[in-house]
């Protein structure tokens, strides 16, 4: 019995020994874990062309001309211009993200104006006397604006970046011949002969405010979709003939909805990707 407890007790040291005798073997270390890549994108800057295509509700702020006989001028009754479309172009500079600048050429297609006025018809009464009367007033508009304007982008959400921007220079209005017809107020159809005053043109302090969304459709190519509104100071209208004019209109509001497309130079902004860190080991 003694024997085998003895010899049980050898085995067991021997066993020992053997597990004592093997190198220690540490563990591996866990696997590097890659840390995200970090993209940087250059802003977009740089020169760029656009075009714009609108449409105009143009509102005549009102009329006057110097009527002989009563030696003073006189409001016109009516004066009403219609609505047309505007075509334009301009290059710009976009600064950064958030601004850019542009100097702009716009025109507006000629636009009919339809007047009024009270007086009196010096042969369209009975045996051609002079009877209260009315005019009917025809003439036609057209404009040309060279404006320089700023904008803010407040932030792109998904491929949308709306804007608010304003602009200052000036406008040139060309008015084509007034026609003048007067009729009699008590026999609309009798009307003495057709009147013409020469038309006037000149150069008037214009500013404008807009507001709108580009939208991406690529990274150098962006359509715009927009608002503008313009003011345009009064100035000469039409000249004297026999014993009316000068005339003079009080300025023009126009507020025109716009469709366009920028291009910008340079292709599409860079992107900046640093390489990932490389784990070291000790």
């Amino acid at each position: 019995m003694m024997k085998s407890v003895v010899g049980a007790i050898a085995a067991i040291l021997a066993t020992t020994s053997v597990v004592s005798a093997q190198p220690y073997q540490p563990a591996p270390p866990p696997p590097p874990v890659a840390a995200p890549e970090e993209v940087v994108v250059n802003q977009a800057t740089g020169w760029y062309l656009r075009g714009d295509l609108g449409y105009a509700f143009t509102n005549l702020r009102g009329a006057s001309y110097f009527q002989g006989s009563n030696a003073n001028y006189v409001d016109f009754d009516k004066a009403s211009l219609d609505d047309n479309f505007t075509l334009g172009g301009g290059i710009g500079y976009q600064v950064n993200n958030y601004l850019r600048t542009d100097l702009t050429l716009d025109y507006l297609f000629n636009t009919n104006l339809n007047g009024s006025t009270s007086g009196y018809c010096g042969s369209c009464g009975p045996g051609g006397t002079s009877v209260p009367a009315f005019s009917r007033d025809t003439a036609t508009l057209s404009a040309v604006s060279l404006m320089a304007n700023a904008y803010v982008d407040l932030g792109t959400f998904g491929a949308f970046t709306p804007y608010v921007g304003a602009g200052i220079g000036g406008t040139h209005v060309k008015w084509g011949n007034l026609h003048d017809t007067n009729c009699s107020n008590a026999d609309p159809s009798s009307c003495d002969g057709e009147d013409v005053h020469n038309g006037k043109g000149s150069w008037r302090f214009t500013y404008a405010l807009m507001a709108g969304t580009s939208v991406d459709l690529t990274c150098n190519l962006k359509a715009d979709v927009g608002y503008r509104y313009r003011h345009i100071d009064g100035g000469n209208m039409f000249g004297y003939a026999l014993a009316g004019g000068p005339g003079y209109d009080k300025g023009i509001s126009v507020n025109e909805f716009r469709v366009g497309a920028r291009y910008l130079f340079g292709g599409c902004p860079a992107a900046y990707i640093p390489p990932a860190d490389i784990p070291v080991y000790k």
